[in-house]
């Protein structure tokens, strides 16, 4: 692979899909660092999905949201990619400078993206009898972990007062929170800082209300 540098990237394509937590992920760091992007749906939901057809698994083959094409390279698995995007584009960092943040901020991140997201996500639930059950119970326990970990690290946001990789992940996990109705009462310090990081204009573009593929009965 030849190496990729900004002044390359004459354009960047997203394979996404709306209501999708990695894509998400991507999607608000894109927006954070100001990068202009084409959007490429991929219904998940369409039949057997549209991510398993083999001119996407072509792109990806995980068959997954999302992909990150940049000036021809693609680019898979949404933490990667994040870390990809703030390496790659000026502007804000999504890691903080200090060694043990940083650290923290990873482990936040990695917690939802790797121990409870999967668990709850399309792939998983199709298998549940009780769905909304299943998704309630694996967010509640995660959501248990991580408000202890927020209360040691947050300050504005979850790692002190600077957007971090953690945040990223921290919304959308939020918001399937309350998709599967989970009580979110035992849980103040991820509402207060979710609630924070909503006002911001990024989060805001990147939700899935603001997505072309979303249904207008979700907008």
């Amino acid at each position: 692979l030849r190496s990729v540098s900004v002044a390359d990237m004459a354009q960047v394509t997203l394979y996404s899909y709306f209501r999708s937590s990695c894509s998400w992920r991507v999607r608000t760091a894109l927006e954070l660092k100001g990068v202009q992007y084409e959007y490429k749906a991929v219904n998940l939901i369409n039949g057997a999905g549209d991510q398993t057809t083999d001119e996407y698994k072509a792109i990806n083959p995980m068959a997954v949201v999302p992909s990150l094409v940049v000036d021809g390279e693609v680019l898979t698995q949404s933490l990667s990619i994040v870390e990809f995007i703030n390496e790659t584009f000026p502007g804000v960092s999504f890691l903080p400078e200090n060694p043990l943040l940083r650290a923290r901020a990873r482990a936040i991140a990695a917690a939802i993206a790797c121990d409870i997201q999967p668990v709850q996500n399309l792939r998983v639930l199709k298998h549940q009898a009780d769905r909304n059950a299943w998704a309630n119970r694996v967010i509640t326990e995660g959501f248990v972990g991580i408000e202890r970990l927020l209360v040691q690290s947050a300050g504005l946001y979850s790692v002190g007062d600077e957007v971090s990789i953690a945040d990223i992940c921290l919304v959308p996990q939020v918001y399937n929170a309350r998709r599967f109705n989970v009580d979110l009462t035992p849980f103040p310090t991820i509402v207060r800082v979710e609630a924070a990081l909503n006002e911001l204009p990024a989060f805001q573009a990147s939700h899935p209300s603001r997505q072309p593929d979303c249904p207008p009965d979700l907008k």
